[in-house]
């Protein structure tokens, strides 16, 4: 084997000094790189954040901003337009949220915008904004906004509350003494007798007496009913048959018939005989109007006899008798 070679110490002299200077020189190359790009990244770094666009304040007001940080980002429609610059504490004991928001975000928000504060049961705490009428004047700059705030953790106890409510009305529901054992026993009660002799009379009528009397009376029924139908049939062969009460009123209704026949005959012939009585009936009012001619000429004269008495009775005044009786 070769032995290892040895070392040689670097040129002493003249020679070996641009060789250390030209080391030197690559180091502080390298130095000033490096500078150069953390500064770079960190240019960067604030540019994408925005740290050199022009912003205004929006400062929102809280009673409580737990898990608020700093560089949150305040969204409109799940877009970034803001971002959290600074948490403080006021003087009447809200908490303030200072947000810088980009001039050109700056427009989605109006004098009418709505902010919220949500704290999700999993996950972290977001700032919405929201702009209903965008024809609303713009927000102004430091302009000073209440935040609405929800919390879904603080619900949870409520709603383990009124789960835990009404798992105990249920207990209480299914338990023998609740409202649904009382039913689930009455319900068993009634399927009991359903299946009983009675059947659904026994249920309708609350007993197996008064359901075998009902039964005792549809028995009765039936057997009235079976004689009826006899009697039915008895009645129309009394009435329909031949030797019926039918037949023997039709053979009735037919002599009755003849009989007005022969009647209408009979009012004929006594119809001949009026209009003859109304002709002789013609000359009886012509003599009587002869006889009322004749009145006329008795009544004449019985008047002027009256003249004649009444005549005498002024020449013969000591008559007594003054009537005059006519014959």
């Amino acid at each position: 084997m070769s032995e290892p070679k040895e070392s040689l110490p670097p040129p002493d002299g003249p020679a070996g000094m641009p060789q250390v200077a030209n080391l030197e020189f690559k180091a502080v190359l390298l130095l000033i790189f490096m500078a150069l790009l953390v500064v770079g990244s960190a240019v960067y770094v604030l540019y994408a954040r925005g740290a050199f666009e022009s912003t205004q304040t929006l400062i929102l007001q809280s009673d409580d901003s737990e898990g608020v940080v700093v560089g949150m980002d305040l969204t409109f429609s799940g877009f970034p337009i803001g971002r959290v610059r600074r948490i403080e504490l006021a003087d009447d004991g809200k908490a303030r949220i200072i947000i810088d928001v980009p001039t050109k975000d700056a427009h989605w928000l109006r004098t009418s915008s709505v902010f919220t504060l949500v704290r999700g049961l999993v996950g972290s705490t977001n700032i919405r904004a929201y702009s209903g009428i965008l024809a609303d004047p713009p927000l102004p700059d430091g302009a000073m906004r209440e935040v609405l705030r929800g919390d879904t953790g603080a619900e949870v106890p409520k709603l383990i509350a009124a789960a835990k409510e009404l798992v105990e009305n249920l207990n209480s529901l299914t338990s023998n003494e609740g409202a649904l054992g009382a039913s689930l026993g009455n319900l068993e009660k009634l399927t009991s007798r359903l299946n009983g002799p009675g059947g659904a009379l026994t249920v309708l009528l609350g007993s197996d007496a008064e359901a075998k009397k009902l039964i005792a009376t549809l028995d009765r029924t039936n057997a009235l009913l079976t004689k009826l139908d006899g009697l039915a049939a008895k009645t129309d062969t009394q009435v329909f048959g031949d030797k019926g009460v039918l037949p023997a009123t039709r053979v009735t209704v037919e002599r009755l018939n003849t009989l007005l026949a022969e009647a209408r005959g009979s009012l004929k012939k006594v119809d001949a005989v009026l209009v003859e009585a109304q002709a002789v009936g013609g000359n009886v009012r012509a003599a009587t109007d002869d006889l009322g001619a004749l009145r006329a000429e008795v009544e004449s004269s019985l008047r002027k006899v009256d003249g004649l008495i009444n005549e005498i009775n002024r020449k013969w005044p000591f008559a007594r008798d003054t009537e005059i009786r006519l014959p």
